[in-house]
């Protein structure tokens, strides 16, 4: 019965037409409060699936280091028990070590990254290549993969530049005979191409040979920085990584793509949740609408309220009916803003018309993915900002002792 009364008087026309405007107004203020919300949450979380895609270009699925230390040692029976395991796609050892590139007066510090021939089973570099290809050359004569970044810092072109550069390599015997030089390695390498992913990997790594590392660096062939594995579409990586851990013992540290970039993760979901707190503030503020509003309407309807009660209705079917009015201003507001929101977010997924404005970024779009939680958890804090909102006047409207006689 209650929400047949709160339905009639959330379409009728009131008397004093304030009331009308207050309840547009309140309808109005929280479709647009909720298109706020709904739209800067699509519009972060695709900046947090670009950000991901472009990291998942650059790291495995899962990666096998030293809990203590640089490196580790695995041998041919180890790695292939681990490629036997269920959902492994690819497996590739690696050395990665800080070093001093050269070319003439040029100079640079870079992450050297050798990497076997299986690298392009587990990682999407390759395939991200800017200028020349993606050929680590052999031993003998070894080829570097450059970020653009370095690149550009070396003033080199990778796939016109005739002269190999001069890479400089801690030797793992540290010094000998006190001379400090003789802890570094030095050898040339060529050019072979470069690749773009992101700043954060296009100004810091250059890939290589993985035997030219293990030569420079005096290392065993058993001796790695790190294996990277790769899973097949499906697999969970945490249920692998477990499993792996159980393989491999205490002497190596797993971790997920997910433990590879916790800080990043970490972040992103702060931010996320920073700005969901900030947008529900003004959904908070839009609130105040529906007190007032509610408030001017328990006045007008103090006549209906008398007849009800002098019907025998109690104060609780009073309180719903008003907090059933509150709770479909609410609804009537959500509804219009998640509606909008969705056609805007689905016309920019296909045409990009609203343009991201600068020549640093990747893309030249707003990127936006909609999620069913988000549109879930939007709907869910409008209704319980409503609900408490609209309490207050409820309450009063229910609290009060009207006289048939004198409304």
């Amino acid at each position: 019965m209650y929400l047949t009364f709160a339905w009639r008087y959330f379409k009728a026309k009131k008397s004093t037409n304030a009331i009308n405007i207050i309840a547009w107004v309140t309808t109005g203020v929280i479709a647009f409060s909720t298109l706020c919300q709904v739209l800067v949450l699509n519009v972060f979380n695709g900046f947090e699936s670009l950000v991901k895609s472009l990291y998942a270009n650059f790291y495995s699925d899962i990666k096998v280091v030293a809990p203590v230390g640089k490196t580790i040692f695995l041998t041919n029976e180890q790695l292939s028990q681990i490629a036997a395991m269920q959902g492994v796609t690819g497996l590739s050892r690696n050395i990665e070590e800080k070093a001093l590139l050269q070319n003439d007066a040029q100079q640079t510090v870079v992450y050297l990254k050798g990497v076997d021939s299986n690298y392009f089973r587990v990682s999407g570099l390759p395939s991200k290549m800017y200028r020349g290809n993606f050929d680590v050359g052999n031993t003998s004569h070894p080829l570097l993969v450059l970020g653009v970044g370095i690149e550009s810092a070396m003033n080199v072109s990778a796939d016109q530049n005739i002269y190999p550069l001069t890479v400089f390599l801690p030797k793992k015997t540290g010094f000998e005979g006190g001379n400090p030089l003789s802890s570094l390695s030095e050898g040339n390498a060529y050019l072979s191409g470069s690749f773009a992913i992101q700043q954060e990997f296009d100004n810091k790594y250059v890939i290589t040979n993985i035997e030219f590392m293990r030569q420079q660096m005096n290392y065993r062939d058993d001796e790695y920085t790190s294996l990277e594995v790769q899973l097949a579409k499906g697999m969970n990586a945490e249920t692998f990584a477990r499993a792996l851990r159980q393989v491999l013992g205490d002497k190596y540290k797993v971790q997920t793509k997910y433990e590879q970039n916790t800080s990043l993760y970490q972040s992103m979901r702060m931010e996320k949740w920073f700005i969901y707190a900030v947008l529900t503030l003004i959904l908070i503020i839009a609130a105040f609408n529906i007190i007032g509003a509610l408030t001017m309407l328990v006045l007008e309807k103090k006549k209906d309220i008398s007849v009800l009660l002098a019907m025998g209705a109690d104060k609780h079917i009073i309180r719903k009916i008003f907090l059933s009015e509150g709770l479909l201003l609410a609804a009537g507001g959500a509804v219009i803003g998640i509606i909008l929101a969705t056609l805007i977010s689905m016309l920019q997924m296909k045409y990009h018309f609203i343009k991201l404005y600068g020549s640093s970024f990747l893309i030249d779009y707003f990127p936006v993915k909609m999620e069913a939680s988000d549109l879930l958890l939007v709907t869910v804090t409008a209704f319980i900002i409503a609900f408490v909102a609209s309490w207050f006047p409820a309450q009063k409207a229910a609290s009060q002792h009207f006289d048939l006689k004198t409304t």
